[in-house]
């Protein structure tokens, strides 16, 4: 989508090892998993990284603040991604940047559709994919060019936090939730149990098995938590 103010010109900010310094981000994500992987990526890149974990939290943020870039997943609690792509999509001033993401690539034509200028899939693992998917939306101003270290490490985080996403899902799955509840529950387990690599309990989620997932949370939880 075509931006229609000046771009930011990151060509006196940032630096070769640091390309994203000067950008504040604001990640909307429910998964603490998810969060850590994009707050390690944006302090190796140089960005600042804010988190918002639904529609409510986002959308008070952006009343407050201005972010250089909106990264927004379309699956939150609350609602869909894509409405508050809507919204900030529309605002005046707009922000530079909006990403859509998802762990359903299908997702990628109704995220730009809506608004946002680019879409960036899940897992977050590549700092590589995660400087070029954000370099690429703000070109230096003056068309100069300067050499950039963009990293090929992939990140991985601590298993405890992936514990901490479970826990949530846990807790929810006990308060006996409503079909809508249940049916963001499994895309949820599903899009964070990929991004660590959990591959029974993504197939337990795609499946709708409530009552398999609570034995693999529980079992997965104790796991974790003997390490």
């Amino acid at each position: 989508m075509e931006n229609q103010e000046k771009p930011i010109d990151l060509s006196f900010r940032s630096t070769p090892s640091r390309p994203l310094l000067g950008l504040t981000i604001l990640l909307v994500e429910d998964s603490r998993f998810a969060c850590e992987a994009m707050r390690i990526m944006a302090l190796r890149s140089g960005a600042r990284l804010r988190r918002a974990d639904c529609l409510t939290s986002a959308r008070r943020h952006m009343r407050l603040y201005r972010p250089s870039v909106v990264i927004v997943d379309i699956g939150l609690p609350d609602g869909s991604g894509l409405d508050l792509i809507r919204e900030i999509s529309g605002n005046h001033p707009r922000v530079p940047a909006i990403i859509g993401t998802s762990g359903d690539d299908m997702m990628h034509v109704a995220a730009v559709k809506a608004g946002a200028d680019a879409f960036f899939a899940k897992p977050y693992d590549s700092i590589a994919a995660f400087q070029s998917s954000i370099l690429n939306l703000f070109p230096f101003s003056d068309g100069s060019w300067r050499p950039r270290v963009i990293s090929n490490d992939l990140v991985r985080p601590d298993p405890a936090v992936y514990r901490d996403d479970l826990c949530h899902a846990k807790t929810l799955l006990e308060q006996q939730p409503s079909a809508p509840m249940k049916t963001y529950l499994c895309r949820f387990l599903d899009g964070v149990a990929q991004s660590a690599g959990d591959g029974p309990i993504a197939i337990a989620a795609q499946s709708g098995d409530i009552a398999a997932l609570g034995e693999l949370i529980d079992r997965r939880i104790n796991q974790i938590s003997a390490i």
